[in-house]
């Protein structure tokens, strides 16, 4: 969405929410435009916790395209489906644990292939020993 007033060049890798390599930020009234909503509806949001823009050292929001589409979430959950402000945010809680766990579950996965992949027999624990030994006692001296 290069190109629209306000936005803010790339960001560096890491930066943006959504794991984007660059990530434009739009100012607040560009976010609301995109969200097709208005900018005080986007600063009640941050401040109930439902969207949390980065910010500036300033102190000036600036909103990622994550954040857009999630105040467009927002939107349809409370006008569509009319869920309340404190059902969305339990909503959007339990999404980010979901997906952060699903990305738990991934790296367990890589992780158990790379194990897997790279087994060693020469590694392996020995196995115990079948071997019997007979004691005898010592000749008893005459």
């Amino acid at each position: 969405m290069s190109g629209h007033a306000g936005a803010s060049p790339p960001q560096p890798p890491g930066n943006d929410r959504g794991g984007a390599a660059s990530a434009e930020y739009f100012v607040i009234s560009v976010a609301a435009q995109l969200a097709g909503m208005h900018a005080q509806t986007l600063r009640t949001y941050d401040r109930l916790g439902l969207v949390t823009p980065h910010r500036t050292s300033g102190g000036g929001r600036r909103y990622s395209n994550r954040d857009v589409e999630l105040l467009r979430e927002v939107q349809r959950l409370s006008q569509d489906e009319g869920v309340n402000l404190a059902g969305i945010k339990r909503i959007i809680e339990l999404t980010n644990q979901v997906e952060a766990l699903q990305q738990r579950v991934a790296e367990l996965g890589d992780e158990v292939e790379r194990l897997r992949s790279g087994y060693r027999p020469d590694l392996t624990p020995p196995q115990r020993s079948t071997a019997l030994v007979v004691w005898q006692p010592r000749n008893k001296r005459r």
